[in-house]
């Protein structure tokens, strides 16, 4: 009889089969893993300061000493890039954490009281769903005022109807199998019944929207910090590094516009193939495919 492995070994086990299964995935796991790292890391990897003028003056080219080249106010685009990894995932993270455990909240309590609460939540989560989720957040952007946090508020209620719907959903069924009437017949309370049977079995599902949200969430972020109504100057912020230079100097200098909007880009991408390997995992209903 073979010994129990260690803990370690089996999540280390998981971590392989998962990255042989599913490779585009685990590659953009580790690009969303190298990007955190790179923005914990900024003070350490950047060669400048974000805010500093460089001695090669505006707009120098992709060089030795700046190799992404200086912008319009003659800063280094490579450390402004790597600063703005700060203020771009810091936002995103933030945003998808609230926006996903509003909705776990929201979702779970409307399907599983049910009532005149169930239809009341779902009346209001019907109207903010009509809403594309970009001028939803640029609504409550203009009524509340910009700022970081204004951001994060707006673009997490902006994601939280779709996890209050997916939530819902699984709670409506989690509350008619028979573990969940059999705790009830036990004498188990509404709080034990959450806690031991409606959120473990909600995880996978939570999870998995979450991070489908992520590449949304680092996509609105940029476009309000374009927009001028997110992350200001002289703050590096990789949407912002777009707005006024993607028109104005996309000839003259187009290292300022193309690298931002890269950046951008492979975060999304990355964002969005990890979240698309998780699903496929973890959804039973798609295991094996």
């Amino acid at each position: 009889m073979s010994a129990a492995r260690h803990p370690l070994q089996e999540c280390g086990s998981q971590l392989v089969r998962f990255a042989r299964r599913k490779p585009l995935g685990a590659a953009g796991g580790l690009m969303l893993l190298g990007l955190v790292a790179m923005s914990i890391a900024a003070t350490w990897l950047a060669p400048y300061t974000p805010y500093e003028r460089v001695e090669a003056g505006t707009f120098a080219p992709p060089g030795t000493k700046h190799l992404l080249g200086t912008d319009q106010f003659g800063r280094d685009v490579l450390s402004r890039i790597i600063f703005g990894s700060r203020n771009t995932l810091r936002v995103s993270l933030l945003s998808v954490l609230l926006g996903a455990s509003t909705g776990l909240v929201v979702g779970l309590s409307s399907g599983y009281l049910g009532g005149r609460y169930d239809t009341l939540v779902q009346r209001v989560v019907d109207v903010l769903q009509g809403f594309p989720i970009i001028v939803l957040a640029l609504a409550i952007i203009a009524t509340l005022g910009p700022s970081i946090t204004n951001v994060v508020l707006a673009i997490g209620v902006s994601i939280s109807p779709q996890m209050a719907r997916v939530m819902r959903s699984s709670a409506l069924s989690i509350r008619e199998t028979v573990y969940v009437d059999a705790a009830r017949a036990t004498g188990a309370g509404d709080g034990r019944i959450w806690v031991r049977h409606v959120l473990p079995n909600t995880f996978a599902p939570f999870i998995i929207i979450a991070t489908a949200q992520l590449g949304s969430a680092i996509l609105i972020e940029a476009s309000m910090s374009f927009l001028g109504i997110g992350v200001t100057e002289p703050e590096p912020a990789w949407g912002l590094m777009l707005s006024g230079s993607a028109a104005s100097y996309a000839k003259l200098a187009p290292w300022i516009p193309i690298f931002p909007g890269l950046a951008i880009s492979l975060a999304v991408f990355s964002a969005n193939v990890w979240g698309d390997a998780l699903r496929d995992t973890l959804d039973p209903r798609l295991r094996g495919t």
